[in-house]
């Protein structure tokens, strides 16, 4: 039983993470009607940030994490002004560009930083432990962490009067454009909120895991199954999904072992929609 509790909070843990890096990912799609293939690049960038925030300048790895998301954030602001811009209603475009721009974060990384996964560490060890539960104080820390910047995102979107015009451009861009609503000041924003919480993702979790040049490309390619399950563009079905896969991926992880629970997830995301093609919470067909 002990070990079905510890899992099942390791399994939570990684539903935060999940949730705010595809938070960004559907936030962006959601919007701009673009998917984003440099998303993993700055989850990666994030991490780098940090790693050279704290260990090249010196600054404490808290101040060094809010820094990295803010620089993600500006950079992405930037990306979206200068390049995906001028592109932002041809799909294709937009795909090669932001694979291109990936590749290009890619190649730095590597001239920069090298081939091999950077030493960065959590900078607390360590496990909470309860009888015979235990949860990694890492792992507590940045599901703590994660559900603050989760609940942040949410108040922005749903109480906030830029967050009702972001949701108003999602759901119609003709009408919002009509009412007022200005997509040149729009888009930028929404691309540097969700970079930023791929920064932000990144500076928290690769010291846990690994910081590695190529490391974005498993992650852009979960975030892209838990936007899918979740139903493209729906924050709420991105975040609940995020949870879903988080869960599955833990307790498959311990019980089947990591091959059998990579299928597992794959077996659960394809009867899922197959129940419902649009996703858990996603619409028939998106409008913008």
């Amino acid at each position: 039983m002990e070990s079905i509790i510890s899992t099942g909070l390791i399994g939570v843990s990684l539903g935060t993470q999940y949730a705010l890096i595809s938070i960004g990912f559907t936030l962006i799609f959601g919007i701009l009607g673009v998917i984003n293939f440099a998303h993993g690049g700055f989850y990666i960038l994030g991490g780098y940030l940090a790693f050279s925030a704290s260990h090249t300048l010196g600054l404490p790895y808290t101040l060094a994490v809010g820094v990295s998301a803010l620089a993600c954030g500006v950079i992405g602001y930037a990306v979206e002004l200068l390049i995906v811009d001028r592109h932002v209603d041809d799909h294709l475009a937009t795909m090669i560009l932001t694979l291109g721009v990936y590749m290009i974060m890619n190649t730095g990384f590597i001239q920069v930083y090298g081939p091999e996964p950077a030493e960065f560490r959590f900078p607390i060890t360590g496990s909470l432990r309860s009888g015979g539960i235990y949860m990694p104080y890492a792992n507590l820390i940045v599901f703590v962490v994660c559900s603050l910047a989760i609940a942040a995102v949410y108040w922005m979107i749903f109480k906030t009067r830029y967050g009702m015009a972001l949701r108003a451009m999602a759901d119609n861009r003709s009408v919002a454009t009509a009412q007022g609503i200005v997509p040149s000041r729009m888009f930028p924003m929404a691309f540097g909120i969700a970079t930023a919480l791929a920064g932000l993702t990144g500076a928290l979790v690769t010291p846990m895991l690994a910081l590695d040049p190529h490391g974005g490309e498993p992650v852009v390619t979960k975030a892209f199954i838990v936007v899918i399950l979740g139903g493209l563009g729906s924050v709420t079905g991105a975040t609940l999904a995020a949870f879903i896969v988080g869960m599955v991926e833990a307790y498959s992880s311990v019980y089947l072992g990591g091959s059998k629970g990579a299928l597992a997830l794959f077996v659960l995301v394809l009867i899922i929609l197959l129940v419902r093609p649009s996703g858990l919470l996603g619409r028939q067909t998106r409008k913008a």
